[in-house]
């Protein structure tokens, strides 16, 4: 097909191909998903007026929902209530029991409430999208939802504006120059951590992409394993009902799944947790790296299996569920150990 952002024509090719998925269906149309999405701003779908602080405490009203968190390679799916929110300017948390996220509110542009009928059935659903047109996080309503809180929360926040376009940035192409990285500074801060989350603000010092750090800081501190790794690690974790933590994420939006898995699945290219309230779908032929990292913290460290793309971006991330103020469990750190490592240049 070819490209077309006049909503008329995104309309009737859906009515084209409607066993098609709508982000599938965008893309064969060669456009953004928001741009699909407001098309049907008046057909069902009402742009929402995203004021961050106001939404999300009132998400809680709905009861349970589904909450989906994605990029290009995973889909992190949780089953749940929102509660525990705490907002913040440049980033916001929910910490449910069931539905974990840490947010960037500056990415979350656009919202609509969508609904799609399909025969006599009814699928509704939040969704957000930042200022070039890609998914920050949905919103889905299951059986159990309080369809009465749903209609009212769409009513408090229709936006004004109800038309069936929607103006986007331009992504802005950014090359980094080409630089030394600093190994003996990066290993001296690295092993002075004495918690994971001092790991981001190390990379913003240094100016380096966590995938630089990975690679260069040496294999005391994080070693390449092959890419079956990933599954390896599922399999393992399901056999000996260890919980673990899984983090997908893009710019706008990381949700957090701890607990122990059980149906872990290969179709096709995916593979697949499949339990009851979590769902993971990783694009395995997506992973071209991946790394078990080790940080220091003040009771020993942490280690996590990272899984990368081409362009060395973090696709999915692992860690043993810990409990708080201990190390970490012995049996990850087992299984750790025994997924099959590439040996590095930098290693030889």
């Amino acid at each position: 097909m070819t490209q077309t952002r006049d909503s008329a024509a995104i309309r009737a090719a859906q009515a084209e191909n409607p066993k098609l998925r709508a982000r599938d269906l965008a893309t064969q149309l060669g456009i953004d998903e928001a741009t699909y999405v407001a098309a049907w701003c008046g057909h069902g779908t009402t742009r929402l007026a995203v004021d961050f602080n106001a939404l999300f405490p009132a998400l809680e009203s709905l009861g349970e929902v589904l909450a989906l968190t994605r990029n290009e390679s995973a889909v992190h799916e949780k089953s749940g209530v929102y509660d525990k929110f705490h907002g913040g300017k440049v980033a916001a948390m929910m910490l449910g029991e069931a539905i974990d996220m840490r947010m960037f509110p500056k990415h979350w542009v656009h919202g609509f409430a969508v609904e799609t009928r399909d025969g006599d059935s009814v699928r509704n659903s939040l969704q957000f999208f930042d200022a070039h047109g890609d998914a920050v996080h949905k919103i889905h309503a299951r059986p159990a939802t309080d369809m009465d809180a749903w209609h009212r929360l769409v009513a408090a926040f229709t936006h004004d504006d109800q038309s069936d376009t929607v103006v986007l940035e331009e992504k802005a192409e950014v090359e980094k120059p080409v630089a030394e990285i600093p190994v003996t500074e990066l290993r001296d801060r690295w092993s002075r951590m004495t918690d994971a989350h001092q790991f981001v603000p190390l990379l913003r010092k240094l100016g380096l992409e966590r995938i630089e750090a990975v690679r260069e800081v040496g294999e005391d501190f994080a070693w390449q394993l092959d890419t079956s790794s990933v599954a390896a690690m599922l399999n393992l974790s399901a056999n000996e009902k260890l919980p673990i933590m899984c983090f997908v994420g893009n710019k706008g939006c990381i949700q957090i799944h701890s607990g122990p898995v059980e149906t872990i699945k290969e179709i096709g290219p995916w593979i697949n947790v499949l339990d009851p309230g979590f769902n993971l779908h990783l694009r395995q032929d997506h992973v071209k790296e991946v790394w078990a990292v080790r940080k220091p913290i003040d009771t020993g460290h942490v280690t996590s299996l990272e899984a990368y793309n081409k362009d060395g971006e973090l696709i999915v991330q692992f860690f043993g569920k810990r409990i708080e103020g201990e190390d970490e469990r012995e049996s990850w750190r087992m299984i750790m150990e025994q997924l099959p490592r590439i040996r590095t240049e930098r290693a030889a």
